[in-house]
């Protein structure tokens, strides 16, 4: 079809109005609007380190108080089948196309029957593939399966486009959840680290003991798994924790 598909010109005309917005609120309700018609009423948009699940940041979470709390709380994250699925898919799948893997775990089934029980019968992931063994994703979920393969594209092409900018976006206006458990002391700390300052010039800017400056970095360090101030400073920005 001349001038591209119609799910590509949607897209096309999401992306426009989503380089408009400026936080990631606005970027959460713009995107949830587009989402509705075809079924899907939550989603969360993040990245996280396979190899080292302490390692993951949300951008957004659309899902109720309760579901996030469960999901923080209990530790799913390390048994969340969606995520142990990214080992081995590259391209957008389905809760359906799990379903169909008799290679996925027990627990990963149970997860996934236990989201349909609550009335969530269908998922969209869409993989996002970064450094390493590290890869963005979002996540979506419904009351309905995606029986038009161009609508299924679509909503890849706008999930693609809404993590690429609320990824810009967060290290300016806040995280849903503290990215890696980092206070905002540590995060402040963080961002004068990349500015190359002191500890001394740290505690100068906060307003503390120079003490609790080196302890807010240290502390920094041990939660983002970074053995120096330049690897500290790395791993934050390439996860988007701060700007450099």
């Amino acid at each position: 079809m001349a001038g591209g598909s119609l799910g590509q010109r949607n897209a096309s005309a999401f992306n426009a109005e989503l380089r408009r917005l400026d936080s990631p609120a606005a970027c959460k309700a713009l995107f949830s609007a587009s989402i509705a018609p075809y079924g899907f009423d939550t989603f969360a948009c993040g990245e996280v380190d396979l190899a080292d699940r302490d390692r993951a940041v949300f951008y957004i979470i659309d899902r109720p108080d309760a579901w996030t709390r469960f999901y923080v709380g209990s530790g799913m994250i390390d048994r969340d089948p969606l995520i142990d699925a990214l080992n081995t898919r590259r391209e957008p799948f389905t809760w359906s196309d799990l379903r169909a893997d008799r290679t996925m775990a027990r627990v990963g089934r149970a997860s996934i029957e236990a989201a349909a029980a609550a009335g969530w019968i269908e998922g969209l992931v869409v993989p996002l593939p970064t450094i390493g063994t590290r890869a963005g994703l979002i996540s979506l979920a419904g009351h309905r399966e995606i029986a038009d393969p161009g609508i299924r594209d679509y909503l890849c092409l706008i999930a693609i486009c809404l993590h690429t900018h609320v990824r810009t976006l967060v290290a300016s206006h806040g995280f849903a959840l503290p990215p890696m458990g980092l206070t905002e002391r540590e995060i402040a700390s963080l961002r004068l680290v990349a500015r190359g300052k002191s500890d001394a010039a740290i505690a100068k800017e906060l307003g503390v003991a120079v003490s609790t400056a080196h302890e807010f970095v240290e502390k920094a360090k041990r939660r983002l798994k970074a053995r120096t101030r330049a690897e500290l400073v790395a791993t934050a920005a390439s996860f988007g924790i701060i700007d450099i």
